[in-house]
């Protein structure tokens, strides 16, 4: 099932990456890249925990910066940390429109 799936860097989990449209695939495929990506999905509200923990270690260095570039620089990180976050909800709620294709 891992050639339906490629490994995405910036987000730190795997993600569809369909080659056909997927009615093109046996209901068996489906089946198989569905439960593939429950068991991705299931763990990506602990991924989030890991970012949002490494955002408070940063914003706690932040509260403690006085050089100014260096402030940029975290503040560079959180926002990057927040938006792989943002990324990781709409995979995470994407689930639903797979499972809503596939009963189509």
């Amino acid at each position: 099932m891992k050639e339906h799936f490629s490994f995405d860097q910036r987000l730190g989990i795997s993600i569809p990456n369909l080659k056909m449209e997927w009615a093109h695939y046996s209901e068996e495929t489906q089946q198989d890249i569905l439960f593939h990506w429950e068991k991705i999905r299931g763990s990506i509200p602990d991924r989030i925990a890991e970012l949002e923990d490494t955002i408070n270690q940063k914003q706690a260095k932040l509260s403690n910066e006085n050089n100014f570039k260096k402030s940029c620089e975290l503040n560079s990180e959180i926002a990057e940390l927040a938006s792989i976050i943002n990324d990781l909800w709409l995979w995470y709620r994407a689930n639903q429109t797979m499972a809503d294709k596939m009963h189509q």
